[in-house]
C-alpha cells in the first residue's frame, strides 16, 4: 500500500538534498543559499523495498500571509495536511534554533506520525546537534547525511515503525490479479505538457486554473517559480501531466547562478514533454524572446501550441485573424501552429487550449503510409521539378516516413548535397499542407544511394 511523506523544516537544512536522494534523481534544485525551494514538489521515492510518494516543501518561515514567504508557508502547511507522515529535518551542525522549536510545535499540532531527522550529521560535527534534538519532543532523532547517503537504513526502520499499516507486506488475493488486468486496459497514460514562456506570463496561474486549486505558488512578483513542477490534470476527461517551469529570459541577461539552474531545469522539462505550450503575454505579444522559445521547441522536435494569455486585457476585434497572420509570418518552421486566446485568471479559453493540446499530440504522432507519400512526391515533382545544378538534373526517387514524434521523412535522391535549401522548404511545406500536419516540426532528411559503378 502506498503512502505519502512530507519533508518539512526551516530553510537550508537539506530537504531538497534528501528528496533527490530518495527519488534517485536530481529533480529539485539545490544550492547553498536558503529559500531555494518555493513550490512543493512531488516524486516517487524508493527506500529498500518501500515505494512511496514524497513531497519536498519550502522552508518554514514566520511571515505575513500576504507576502511571498507567507504564501510559501501556506503551500507547506497544505503538504503537511495531505501527508500520511512527516519527515521533520533539522541541521545537526547548527543545532536547534528558535525557528526549529516554533515549527516543531506546528508539526505536533498536525497530529501526524512524525520522524525527526538530524541531517548533516556526518563526522563528529553533528553529534551535539543530534542529541539536542531530543528537546523537541518529537521522538528519537535519526542521524542522517542526505549528501552522502549515510543513515538511510535507520530512516527505513523509522518509516516502518511510524506507518506499520502502510509498510507491512500484503499477500495479493485472486481478485487482485483480475483488478491488475483491468488496470492494464485502463485509460492511456497522460499527455506530457510543458508550459514555457517569459517571466510573469502567467504559467503557474494557468495551471492552477486547469487543476481547479491553488496548487502552485503565484503572485505579482516576476520569477516566483524556480523548480519545474509536474502536476496531474484531468480536464473534462483529458489526462495531462503538466510541467510548470521557470520564466526564460535572454541568456545574456542571466547572471545569477540560481536563475541559470532554473532555466536549465525548464529546458530539461521541455525535452521530456510531448507538447509544449508557449505562453505569450497578450499585453506584449510576440516579443523576440517568445520567438526564440518557440524556435527552440521546434528544433527540439516537440509539438507546439501558442497560448495567448491575458487576452481579456486586449481588444478582441479581428484578434484571431491578426494572430494567425503574425504567427505564420514569424514562425514559418511550425506553420499553422494552434493559437488559443485565453485567460488563466478567469478560465476563459481553457477548453480550447486542452483541445488544441490533444490535437497537436495526435498530429505529432501521425504516420503516413509509403504509397500516398510517393504519389505525393510524383505530383510535387510534376508541378515543380528540382532545379538543375551545374547542368545536371537531380533525381528524386522515393520518400518514406521511418518514424513519428515528430513526423520524420527520408527522401532518397541523387546528389543529395546539391538540392537547394529552398526546394527542401518547398517539399516540407507541401508535406504539411497535403497530410495536414500543422504546428509540428517536420524533419526531412535527404539520402543518396551509393553508385555501384563509381569505382
Amino acid at each position: 500500500m502506498t503512502f505519502t511523506l512530507a519533508i518539512v523544516g526551516r530553510p537550508n537544512v537539506g530537504k531538497s538534498t534528501l528528496f533527490n536522494r530518495l527519488v534517485g534523481k536530481k529533480l529539485a534544485l539545490v544550492d547553498d543559499r536558503p529559500g531555494v525551494t518555493r513550490d512543493r514538489r512531488e516524486g516517487e521515492a524508493h527506500l529498500g523495498d518501500l515505494a512511496f510518494r514524497i513531497v519536498d516543501t519550502a522552508g518554514l518561515e514566520e511571515a505575513d500571509a500576504a507576502s511571498l514567504e507567507g504564501r510559501m508557508r501556506a503551500q507547506t502547511e497544505t503538504a503537511i495536511g495531505d501527508a500520511d507522515a512527516i519527515l521533520f529535518i533539522i541541521d545537526a551542525r547548527v543545532g536547534l534554533t528558535p525557528t526549529d522549536r516554533a515549527f516543531a510545535a506546528l508539526v505536533r499540532r498536525a497530529a501526524k506520525p512524525t520522524i525527526l531527522v538530524a541531517n548533516k550529521s556526518e563526522g563528529r560535527g553533528g553529534e551535539a546537534g543530534t542529541l539536542e534534538a531530543f528537546a523537541l519532543g518529537l521522538g528519537t532523532p535519526i542521524p542522517l547525511s542526505a549528501e552522502h547517503g549515510e543513515g538511510l537504513s535507520d530512516l527505513y526502520d523509522a518509516i516502518c515503525d511510524a506507518l506499520p499499516e502502510h509498510t507491512r507486506p500484503e499477500v495479493p488475493e485472486a481478485d487482485d490479479a483480475e483488478d491488475a488486468a483491468e488496470d492494464a486496459s485502463a485509460p492511456k497514460r497522460p499527455i506530457k505538457v510543458a508550459v514555457l514562456g517569459r517571466p510573469n506570463a502567467g504559467k503557474s496561474t494557468l495551471i492552477n486554473r486547469l487543476m481547479g486549486e491553488d496548487r502552485l505558488l503565484t503572485g505579482p512578483e516576476a520569477g516566483i517559480t524556480r523548480d519545474s513542477i509536474a502536476v496531474e490534470v484531468n480536464f473534462r476527461g483529458t489526462r495531462l501531466e503538466v510541467f510548470d517551469t521557470a520564466g526564460l529570459r535572454r541568456r545574456a541577461r542571466i547572471e545569477d547562478k540560481l536563475e541559470k539552474l532554473s532555466a536549465a531545469d525548464a529546458l530539461r522539462a521541455m525535452k521530456f514533454a510531448e507538447v509544449v505550450v508557449v505562453l505569450i503575454d497578450a499585453t506584449h505579444p510576440f516579443e523576440e524572446q517568445d520567438l526564440r522559445i518557440a524556435d527552440l521547441v521546434a528544433r527540439e522536435g516537440r509539438a507546439v501550441v501558442i497560448g495567448y494569455n491575458k487576452s481579456d486585457l486586449v481588444a478582441r476585434g479581428g484578434l484571431a485573424t491578426r494572430l494567425r497572420e503574425e504567427a505564420d509570418r514569424l514562425l514559418p518552421q511550425v506553420k499553422g501552429v494552434p493559437i488559443v486566446p485565453l485567460s488563466g485568471l478567469t478560465g476563459h479559453g481553457l477548453d480550447k487550449l486542452v483541445e488544441a493540446i490533444s490535437q497537436a499530440h495526435k498530429v505529432w504522432n501521425k504516420r503516413v503510409a509509403t504509397n500516398p507519400l510517393n504519389r505525393f512526391l510524383q505530383q510535387v515533382v510534376d508541378n515543380h521539378p528540382p532545379p538543375a545544378v551545374s547542368g545536371r538534373r537531380v533525381k528524386l526517387r522515393y520518400i518514406t516516413q521511418p518514424k513519428a514524434r515528430p513526423p520524420s521523412f527520408v527522401l532518397f535522391c541523387s546528389r543529395a548535397e546539391a538540392v537547394p535549401e529552398s526546394y527542401i522548404r518547398y517539399i516540407t511545406n507541401a508535406l504539411r499542407e497535403t497530410f495536414d500536419l500543422p504546428g509540428v516540426p517536420i524533419r526531412l532528411t535527404l539520402r543518396q544511394k551509393d553508385n555501384p559503378y563509381a569505382e
